[in-house]
C-alpha cells in the first residue's frame, strides 16, 4: 500500500528522507569547513582565508533553497555555483595554508563532499546517482584546476571517492528495493485474490455438504424406514423438489451471490467508475484500503466523492508530470476518507491562478457542499496528497473484514490493457 506506509507514500517518503539526509550532511560538511578555516585564521591572523569562507556561503544558501524547491533547475544551479565556490575555496586554501599542498587534503574534501550530496536533491529519486556523479566531477575539476594554478600536487581524493560510493550505494539500494516492491505488488494482488477464492470454495463446499446432508442423506434414511410398497406421495414430492434444486444449482448461485456481494458493492460505486475512466485515459492508478466503506455514503455524497476524485486524478495526469497515482480509502466509525496521492512536481495552492478552478470548485467546494472536508498537502517538487473526508453511515459488523482492511485487487492501467 501507499499509506502507513501504503504504496502511495512509501516511494515519496523514502525519497524525501534520503534528500533531507543529504541536505543535512552537506550543511554539516560546509559548517565543518567553515569552522576549520576560522580556527586556522584565528591562529594565524596574517593569512587571507576570508575568500574561502565567503565561497562557502552560496553553497549553504543553495542547499536551503533546494530543501524548499526540489527541481532540476535548483540542482543544476547548485552544481554550477558550487563548483565555482569549490574552486575559489581550493585556491585560497592551497595558496595560504602551507601544510595543505595536495588536492586530497581533508580540508579540501569537505566542500567537495557537499557537492556530492546533491545526489539527493533532484526532483526524481531515480536520478540521484547521476546527480551525485555530476557533483563528484564538478568538485574534482574545480579542485584540480586550483591545484594546477597554485602548483600544488594533484592526488586522488580517496575521502571524497569513498563518500561518493557510499551515497550512490545508498540511493541505488533504495531504488532497487522500490522496483522490487513494484514487481512484488502484482503477486500480492494475486495472492489476495487466491485467498479470496479459497474462502469462496470453502464456503461453497460447506454449503454443499450441508445440502447433501439435508436432502440426499435425509431421503435415504426415509427410504430405509419406509414400509414395502408404494412410497408416500409427500416423500416423492419432497425428493423431486430437492433433486430439482440440486440439478438446477440454484443453491450455488445463491452462495456465490452472497459471497461476492461486497465486491459487487464496490464495483457498483461511482468512485470505482471514476477511477476506471482515469485508468482508461492512461493513468496508472493503484487502489488500496477499505474500499467497501464507500458503499456507506449516500448517493449525493458518493457522487460528490467520485467527481472530486476524478478531478484529482485529472490534475495528476495534466499537471503533476507523473503518470502514476494512488487512491487510498479509509473507513472509520462515522466517516469515510479518501486520499489521492502522487509524487509529481507539486504546487502551492495559494499561488494557483484564479482561472484554475479545479481544486477550488471541483474538489474543495463540491465536497464542502455535502458536509465534507478537504485537506491538501503539496509543495513544489514534493508531490501532492489530497485528503477527502465525508460523513457516512455507521459501519455494520458484517462490513468489516476480520483483519481490518479488505484485501483489494488494485486496478491499474496494465489491468485495463
Amino acid at each position: 500500500m501507499l499509506l502507513g506506509l501504503p504504496s502511495h507514500l512509501a516511494p515519496q517518503s523514502s525519497g524525501r528522507a534520503i534528500a533531507r539526509s543529504c541536505h543535512a550532511i552537506a550543511m554539516m560538511l560546509l559548517i565543518a569547513a567553515a569552522v576549520v578555516l576560522s580556527a586556522v585564521q584565528l591562529s594565524r591572523p596574517a593569512l587571507i582565508l576570508w575568500p574561502a569562507l565567503l565561497a562557502l556561503a552560496p553553497m549553504f544558501a543553495l542547499i536551503l533553497l533546494i530543501e524548499k524547491v526540489r527541481s532540476t533547475a535548483s540542482t543544476v544551479a547548485y552544481l554550477v555555483i558550487g563548483g565555482a565556490s569549490v574552486y575559489v575555496y581550493a585556491v585560497a586554501v592551497l595558496s595560504q595554508i602551507a601544510s595543505v599542498q595536495s588536492s586530497d587534503a581533508f580540508s579540501l574534501s569537505l566542500p567537495k563532499l557537499a557537492l556530492v550530496m546533491v545526489g539527493g536533491s533532484g526532483l526524481y529519486a531515480s536520478r540521484g546517482p547521476l546527480w551525485a556523479t555530476f557533483g563528484l566531477v564538478a568538485g574534482e575539476i574545480a579542485t584540480q584546476v586550483a591545484t594546477m594554478q597554485t602548483h600544488a600536487q594533484p592526488k586522488v581524493d580517496v575521502t571524497t571517492l569513498l563518500g561518493y560510493i557510499l551515497i550512490v550505494a545508498t540511493m541505488g539500494g533504495s531504488l532497487v528495493a522500490r522496483e522490487r516492491a513494484k514487481r512484488v505488488q502484482p503477486n500480492l494482488h494475486r495472492a489476495a485474490r487466491d485467498v479470496q477464492m479459497s474462502g469462496v470454495r470453502f464456503e461453497i463446499e460447506q454449503q454443499a455438504s450441508a445440502l447433501v446432508h439435508d436432502t440426499v442423506l435425509s431421503h435415504l434414511a426415509a427410504l430405509s424406514l419406509a414400509k414395502p410398497g408404494r412410497l408416500d406421495p409427500e416423500l416423492v414430492s419432497a425428493m423431486e423438489h430437492d433433486l430439482e434444486v440440486l440439478i438446477g444449482q440454484e443453491w450455488l448461485n445463491e452462495a456465490a451471490a452472497g459471497l461476492t456481494s461486497s465486491q459487487v458493492d464496490w464495483e457498483a460505486t461511482e468512485l470505482y467508475s471514476a477511477i476506471g475512466k482515469s485508468i482508461d485515459a492512461g493513468l496508472d492508478v493503484a487502489v488500496t484500503g477499505d474500499v467497501l466503506a464507500v458503499a456507506r455514503l449516500n448517493s449525493v455524497r458518493g457522487r460528490a466523492l467520485a467527481l472530486a476524485v476524478a478531478q484529482c486524478l485529472a490534475n495528476v495526469q495534466k499537471h503533476s508530470g507523473t503518470d502514476r497515482a494512488e487512491v487510498v480509502v479509509f473507513g472509520s466509525g462515522s466517516d469515510v476518507s479518501v486520499m489521492v496521492i502522487d509524487n509529481g512536481v507539486g504546487f502551492t495552492e495559494s499561488e494557483t491562478p484564479r482561472d484554475r478552478l479545479g481544486v477550488k470548485n471541483s474538489i474543495r467546494a463540491r465536497i464542502e457542499r455535502v458536509g465534507g472536508v478537504v485537506q491538501i498537502w503539496s509543495s513544489p517538487g514534493s508531490g501532492t496528497s489530497v485528503m477527502i473526508d465525508l460523513p457516512a453511515e455507521p459501519a455494520a459488523a458484517s462490513d468489516t473484514a476480520p483483519s481490518g482492511d479488505v484485501p483489494i485487487i488494485a486496478r491499474s492501467a496494465e489491468d485495463a490493457a
